[in-house]
């Protein structure tokens, strides 16, 4: 591995705004590039394959783990697999770039793991559990049991947040797209 291939993981629970802090820092910086995850899901809305995510059959997910293909993954919910594959971070390093990881908190802790010299890890934490829930309500896309789970594997994640480099609360937007800027500069001027 040479010095120059880092990795910036960003990982929070769902709806403490860790996607919006990375669209910022991606559109600010060309140097950083954003790392497309594998899934087992269908595309949502306006998703892409390719550039969103790979989406791809459990079958073939499940290939990709007996290679020894990802760098990290995870059965987030039942049936549904999420993971980042190490062609996708050797695909970003040969541009030339930083990858940047916006992944679950077990997955951000397997890449940590592996590249313990390489990463600077950002846990994005929301202001409270409450503003969570109303986070995610407001989104209009949970049941009241899907928006139960969330909350709770929300709670569940945020206790292994001492895991990660830095914790930044999420209870002003662009004061945490600021804070996560400074830390990620710094990182990247290291040697």
């Amino acid at each position: 591995m040479q010095q120059s291939e880092k990795i910036i993981i960003i990982t929070a629970p769902s709806g403490a705004g860790k996607t919006s802090i990375t669209r910022y820092l991606l559109q600010k910086y060309p140097k950083l590039a954003f790392s497309i995850s594998a899934a087992t899901r269908s595309p949502r809305g306006k998703e892409e394959n390719g550039k969103d995510y790979y989406f791809m059959s459990v079958e073939k997910f499940r290939n990709h783990i007996q290679q020894n293909d990802f760098v990290e993954w995870e059965m987030v919910y039942e049936g549904k697999y999420y993971g980042t594959l190490k062609k996708e971070l050797n695909r970003i390093w040969e541009k030339g770039q930083t990858p940047m990881l916006d992944i679950d908190v077990k997955g951000a802790i397997h890449v940590q793991q592996q590249y313990p010299d390489q990463t600077l890890s950002l846990f994005i934490e929301p202001p409270s559990v409450d503003e969570l829930r109303k986070r995610l309500f407001g989104r209009g896309t949970e049941t009241d049991e899907s928006l139960q789970a969330r909350i709770n594997k929300a709670a569940y994640e945020i206790s292994f947040k001492h895991h990660f480099d830095h914790i930044i609360v999420n209870d002003n937007l662009e004061k945490a797209c600021a804070e996560a800027e400074q830390l990620i500069l710094k990182f990247l001027a290291r040697g």
